[in-house]
């Protein structure tokens, strides 16, 4: 079925700096997958491939950038209607012959190259179960950030509700002096550690093979927002000391040394009159991980103190982010900062040489359906960059906090890590706990 485009009206649309950053990376370093997505767990029977076709057209409308392609040159590219579109060319379904497939369907789902001329595509993965599917989507980061992403997930899948994501009030002129001195604070900070932070990242203990690999895990929500709030943080902190946590585990399993660990954190910098549906709006600040616990004092330690160390470091580094004004300073960064500084700065922090993986975050939606089947579970599809040991990300979606790290098929007991970052979850949650109440 043929895609409804002929009522829709034709857009042109200039691109943003990281999204033109983003295509000059995929036109120079075509070897690397700049290709991130997510990934709904559903209970139900499946609809076929052209009930989903049909559905997915459907909400085109809702979503009009959907229907556009990339036209203009590096510096001058801009977002137009794509007149040769068709839900046929973007919506795909994979079909596992019996459970013992399951695996097999999603990686396939996961890895299958886009159809030319497509910068966004869903798979529907069936038949591991007679109740139960996946779908799998997936598009070239150029197109969207993790916020515009999930925005699509709750209009397509969640009726539209509003994103919990957190945005700086409206300020009055009289605050525009103290606003571009914290904007260029913020860019010269962030300059500065790109340009500094040139160091031998750890080595990767394997050759990789280009073919991704997914690996899942969650616990519920609120024991990370509890253990977060006990450091004064916030959820997103109790993740990032849970993972330096498992992170240390999986370097002790494997001999894997790593001295030292900086994740590429992407932040949220989408204002309310910001264009939910395309595009990107996110700055990125690498963040050090406290993988490696200090020595032990003359006094000794007790054992549930490291992970304590863990949380408050972690929260110590995020404490200012955590602030409306770098909130706004965040967004006006992201608004303003020329083409040529931000596709520098971004080849930078996405080097090895800078940060070793890129964690992120996001929270998806309260609920999900399509038709009569039900969302079960969410998993993100982070960046898996050269030289990185692995992209993780943390999807909020009802009451669960779901992790998933994106790998080389080659990493080392890499199926292993979301066993891991539960059971640092759990030792956090066991560290702030009070003594009374154990």
């Amino acid at each position: 079925m043929p895609s409804p485009t002929s009522s829709a009206p034709a857009l042109r649309r200039p691109a943003h700096s990281v999204d033109r950053a983003f295509l000059h990376l995929e036109r120079t370093r075509p070897d690397v997958r700049w290709d991130s997505g997510g990934l709904a767990y559903l209970s139900g029977p499946p609809p076929t491939l052209e009930e989903l076709r049909a559905y997915i057209g459907s909400c085109l409308p809702r979503l009009p950038l959907f229907r556009s392609r990339a036209e203009g040159g590096a510096r001058r590219s801009h977002w137009v209607t794509d007149a040769a579109f068709t839900v046929e060319r973007h919506v795909h379904e994979v079909v596992a012959e019996g459970p013992e497939q399951e695996e097999q369907a999603l990686d396939t789902a996961l890895n299958t190259p886009f159809p030319s001329g497509a910068l966004w595509g869903f798979w529907l993965v069936h038949g591991y179960a007679p109740d139960a599917y996946a779908l799998c989507y997936r598009f070239q980061h150029a197109c969207q950030d993790g916020s515009a992403a999930a925005l699509a997930f709750r209009t397509l899948l969640s009726g539209g509700e509003p994103s919990a994501r957190p945005v700086p009030r409206q300020r009055a002129g009289g605050g525009l002096p103290p606003r571009a001195a914290r904007a260029a604070g913020l860019a010269a900070r962030a300059a500065f550690t790109a340009l500094t932070t040139r160091r031998r990242g750890p080595a990767l203990p394997y050759t990789p093979t280009g073919d991704r690999r997914l690996w899942r895990g969650r616990v519920p929500l609120d024991t990370l927002r509890r253990i977060g709030a006990t450091g004064g943080g916030s959820a997103h902190d109790a993740h990032l000391a849970a993972l330096a946590g498992a992170l240390s585990a999986w370097s002790a399993r494997t001999g894997v040394p790593l001295p030292r660990v900086s994740a590429l954190v992407p932040l949220d910098a989408r204002r309310n009159d910001d264009e939910q549906t395309w595009g990107n709006r996110c700055f990125a600040l690498p963040l050090h991980l406290p993988v490696r616990a200090p020595a032990a004092t003359a006094g000794g330690r007790q054992e549930r103190d490291v992970p304590l160390w863990r949380l408050r470091k972690v929260t110590e580094a995020t404490a200012r982010l955590r602030g409306e004004p770098w909130r706004q300073a965040v967004q006006d960064v992201v608004r303003f900062m020329p083409d040529r500084p931000t596709e520098w700065y971004m080849r930078g922090v996405f080097s090895s040489r800078v940060t070793d993986i890129l964690a992120t975050s996001m929270p998806v939606a309260e609920e999900g359906s399509l038709g009569a089947t039900t969302v079960t579970a969410t998993a993100l599809l982070p960046l898996l960059l050269p030289g990185h040991l692995f992209g993780v990300g943390l999807s909020y979606f009802g009451s669960w906090a779901d992790v998933s790290f994106v790998t080389d098929r080659a990493l080392p007991w890499a199926e292993h890590l979301p066993r891991l970052w539960e059971e640092a979850v759990a030792e956090l949650g066991t560290a702030t706990t009070p003594a009374d109440t154990e």
